[in-house]
């Protein structure tokens, strides 16, 4: 145990990394969470997409607080020392990691509907989503609490005895082996979820671009050339989603690549582990800035409170 500790205190710059991604990650998806509660306490009927951005920015903001607090076990500052704690923090990142990427992909269904033509087969469902979205909000948080349930049994704190069949989780906390059955429905479930949702991501993803496409030749063909360039509110909405949704699948790519290849060994190699933090949590710290960034109304409520 002190071994892995004084290994990680030989690369400083891994720690100081990690907690500034997590910093300014909290700090960004704080700006944009309070943004979108000023939406929902000022105006009378905020949109579906309002309040799935608004309950993304809050599922990351947790998600960045708990990958700090397991980030302080693993680089030595804080031991927890129980089963609780571990049980908690785990349970709850891994809550927060399914739950952003079913959000990312209810917000691009919803931008998807928004979009369509009136005289299109999706039209039909701009008014149909408003009343079955909490019903759709109730779903994925009790299906992702059901589902990541198996991390208050099987986590807890690491023994002082070595055991080859634990699989370390940080510092404190490891995680034991379940039954073969519960382990491979488990697995199952978390890859037919993933693989889903991602394949909606995509579709709609599609489905966006040849709209823009479409319209974009319509608006040239209308108008002058002069006034070809101009982007419409809904336009710009939809080009900061498709950028996330591709941004998304590439950081997710990424850190299957990065978790497969290393193994769970990540205790032998800092390098490999920053690499592995950095690319779980890189969509949770740039997500809210691309939002801000495209998104007139926060740039003027930032501006107007400094």
């Amino acid at each position: 145990m002190m071994k892995t500790r004084r290994k990680f205190s030989i690369f400083p710059q891994i720690e100081n990394t990690v907690f500034f991604e997590v910093t300014i990650g909290i700090i960004a998806n704080t700006v944009l969470l309070l943004f979108h509660i000023l939406i929902f306490l000022f105006k009378q009927r905020p949109t579906p997409l309002d309040l799935t951005i608004g309950q993304l920015a809050l599922i990351h903001l947790v998600m960045l607080v708990t990958v700090g607090i397991i980030a302080t076990d693993t680089f030595g500052v804080r031991d927890w020392g129980s089963d609780f704690p571990c049980k908690s923090v785990i349970y709850v990142y891994r809550l927060m990691r399914g739950l952003s990427i079913c959000n990312t992909c209810v917000m691009s269904i919803i931008q998807a509907v928004t979009l369509s033509p009136r005289n299109s087969y999706m039209a039909k469902f701009k008014h149909k989503s408003i009343h079955h979205y909490p019903c759709c909000l109730i779903f994925i948080w009790v299906f992702n609490m059901l589902l990541n349930g198996r991390f208050l049994v099987s986590i807890g704190a690491t023994p002082n005895v070595t055991s080859h069949n634990l699989v370390f989780v940080s510092e404190s906390c490891s995680q034991w082996p379940i039954n073969y059955l519960f382990r491979y429905i488990f697995f199952s479930l978390v890859n037919i979820q993933d693989i889903s949702f991602i394949g909606l991501m995509a579709l709609s993803s599609g489905y966006m671009v040849s709209l823009l496409c479409r319209h974009k030749k319509q608006f040239q063909h209308l108008h002058s050339t002069s006034f070809s360039s101009k982007v419409t509110p809904e336009g710009r909405a939809t080009r900061t989603i498709l950028l996330l949704m591709g941004f998304f699948m590439i950081m997710y790519f990424l850190d299957c690549v990065s978790f497969f290849s290393s193994g769970v060994l990540w205790k032998n190699d800092p390098i490999k582990h920053l690499i592995q933090m950095l690319l779980g949590n890189g969509y949770a710290t740039i997500c809210p800035f691309v939002l801000i960034s495209t998104e007139k109304r926060i740039i003027r409520w930032l501006k107007f409170r400094c």
